[in-house]
């Protein structure tokens, strides 16, 4: 017994199994259809606004449909396959299978926060501009920078994401969770499992993952939002000047654009910030508390992707304009 023990022990990805209550489930289930319904409505709205408009559209819009396609994407590719799993459908794919699907997963994950990193930091440099970044001088689309920046997101992160498609397998029925990646799984999925030579690699990789692809996009976002919120303080106080007109016609604009990333922005900290902390307790204290931890770093991970449409909603007017549509008179 001892022997076999320490077997499992060697074992990297393999360990934990969590049990989740009905409850947690259809809790589960309805943050996980908020989040396809929301951005899936987020990309049409805005998608639609940006391709009739004859200027390209506006470059925000373009930036918040990237975060929401990436939040989309990661609903449908995993959240609905997680709800399957705790509906009690097993299924288990083949190693190849797992090291795409693993590969896939982290690069979403991935993705997705370095796009809601790129939305606080294009609104900060939007504001620092005399005449703010739009389509002004006959401009038609969008400029050729923004599309090689959202490019760039999805290019870096999916060469980030190539050891979790090398160091990934196929496991069995009994195959659970002893490591965890923030940007990636809190649970086996299909049978996949993390395959890391050791357990040292395996900890490198995922505190790289924490260090380069959660704490860092953290720390940048909330020093992006002080400064749009210190820009647009500074802007408010010389509205007299006539030299500033340009931004000053468009501060109270501005404020509330400001208001709505600085809301999503808080909700990832809290929703990220929440993830980061019960995972990597997990990862390298365990204790009698890491199936509660498990639980949290689970919903954490959904909470940012459920609630941002509803946000945006709040806030962007061709959002608002839709759902009204639907309100009766």
């Amino acid at each position: 017994m001892n022997n076999l023990m320490e077997d499992d022990t060697e074992l990297v990805g393999m360990g934990l199994r969590v049990s989740v209550s009905p409850v947690q489930t259809a809790f589960y289930i309805i943050l996980v259809f908020m989040g396809i319904l929301g951005n899936a409505t987020v990309v049409g709205v805005i998608g639609k606004s940006v391709l009739l408009d004859r200027g390209g559209g506006r470059n925000s819009d373009i930036i918040i449909i990237n975060m929401a396609l990436s939040s989309l994407l990661v609903s449908v590719m995993r959240n609905t396959l997680l709800i399957i799993s705790d509906l009690g459908l097993e299924l288990y794919s083949s190693k190849e299978w797992c090291q795409l699907l693993m590969g896939v997963w982290v690069w979403l994950r991935s993705v997705n926060v370095w796009s809601t990193l790129f939305l606080s930091a294009f609104h900060l440099q939007t504001l620092r501009r005399v005449a703010p970044i739009g389509n002004l001088g006959g401009l038609q689309g969008p400029p050729r920078t923004l599309i090689v920046s959202l490019g760039l997101i999805w290019i870096l992160n999916y060469i980030y994401s190539i050891p979790a498609h090398i160091f990934s397998t196929s496991g069995d029925v009994n195959s659970t969770e002893t490591l965890m990646l923030v940007s990636s799984t809190t649970r086996p999925l299909l049978g996949c499992v993390w395959n890391f030579p050791t357990g040292y690699s395996g900890l490198a990789y995922a505190t790289t993952s924490m260090v380069i692809h959660e704490t860092v996009p953290i720390i940048l976002m909330a020093f992006t939002n002080l400064g749009s919120l210190y820009t647009l303080y500074t802007h408010g106080r010389r509205r007299s000047s006539a030299q500033d007109a340009p931004v000053i016609k468009r501060v109270p604009a501005e404020r509330r654009a400001a208001k709505v990333i600085l809301a999503l922005i808080m909700l990832f900290i809290v929703s990220w910030g929440t993830s980061i902390i019960s995972v990597n307790y997990f990862n390298y204290n365990r204790g009698s508390s890491a199936e509660f931890l498990l639980v949290i770093a689970r919903f954490a991970n959904i909470i940012f992707i459920a609630l941002s449409p509803v946000v945006l909603a709040v806030g962007h007017r061709r959002l608002r304009s839709f759902f009204k549509s639907f309100l009766p008179h």
